[in-house]
């Protein structure tokens, strides 16, 4: 009787049950997964991830616990990310890189996760260096110019590859790889890579026109055999014809306007017997 009516005994005891009901219930968000630690010991995931799983149909919701003999370890479903502290590299045709990357990941397996980091922010801080030495290694296989080419995105998926392989061992699951920036350094190193893709430019394009002068003289002496057989056959065939022929072409090199800028200006004398005019006699 005297508790109903001492209003402050009314709110106590209310506040004594939400603190009973918070301590035994906890509600599990869709985005979160929740590793239930019973005396230090993993005991359950509650809303683990599964490829493929439809949001609003996860095992998210309200979840019994034991008060002061469950602990809950609560870890994120959704895609998280680490950024690569800016880092050089050195590429097989000697340029050094400064390149910055970031990696995006995913908890798969908490209970993995618990054992062998503690917490999701130290996956992160374990995969860091390792996506360092990643790229260093891929990219020190690779030159600079994969970088600018379609190749990139398989150099992307060699990192992400070798980067899974240790990802695994913390329970998570790279979802991506990806290089922000690749610059080379300010500088007299700039200047001096610069100098040295106009060098094998330069280089290329001397081979190439060295090649393409080969080629057209190949084309040309070709070309002239060809037309050498053909006078030839020619000529074996039909000796008078082609004697005939050759001396029209001297003719009209001779009499008419070919490579001659002011044509009718041509002067030749000769005498009507002369042996080079005996194709205007006509034949006997």
């Amino acid at each position: 009787m005297n508790m109903a009516r001492n209003p402050i005994s009314w709110a106590l005891g209310a506040i004594a049950l939400v603190i009973l009901f918070s301590s035994v219930f906890a509600v599990v968000p869709e985005t979160k997964q929740a590793l239930i630690v019973r005396l230090g010991n993993p005991h359950v995931i509650v809303n683990p991830y599964k490829p493929g799983q439809t949001f609003g149909h996860t095992g998210a919701g309200l979840v019994m616990r034991i008060p002061f003999v469950d602990n809950m370890v609560w870890i994120d479903k959704r895609v998280l990310d680490f950024d690569m502290q800016r880092q050089p590299v050195l590429s097989t045709d000697q340029l050094r890189l400064e390149v910055d990357a970031f990696a995006r990941y995913r908890i798969v397996d908490p209970l993995r996760m618990y054992v062998s980091a503690g917490s999701e922010e130290r996956v992160g801080e374990a995969l860091r260096p390792i996506l360092g030495s990643a790229l260093r290694n891929e990219l020190g296989r690779r030159p600079f110019a994969d970088l600018l080419s379609p190749e990139r995105g398989k150099v992307m998926d060699n990192i992400q590859e070798g980067l899974n392989h240790v990802a695994r061992q913390y329970g998570a699951e790279i979802v991506d790889v990806r290089i922000k920036r690749a610059d080379l350094p300010d500088g007299t190193p700039l200047e001096s890579a610069f100098q040295r893709m106009r060098t094998a430019r330069q280089q290329e394009a001397l081979t190439l026109r060295a090649q393409g002068g080969q080629q057209a003289q190949i084309i040309r002496a070709d070309a002239d055999a060809a037309a050498s057989k053909i006078y030839a056959d020619s000529f074996g065939k039909d000796p008078g014809f082609y004697e005939f022929y050759r001396a029209m072409q001297s003719y009209r090199r001779t009499f008419g306007v070919d490579g001659q800028e002011s044509p009718g200006e041509s002067s030749v004398i000769l005498s009507p017997d002369n042996e080079y005019l005996r194709q205007f006699r006509g034949r006997p």
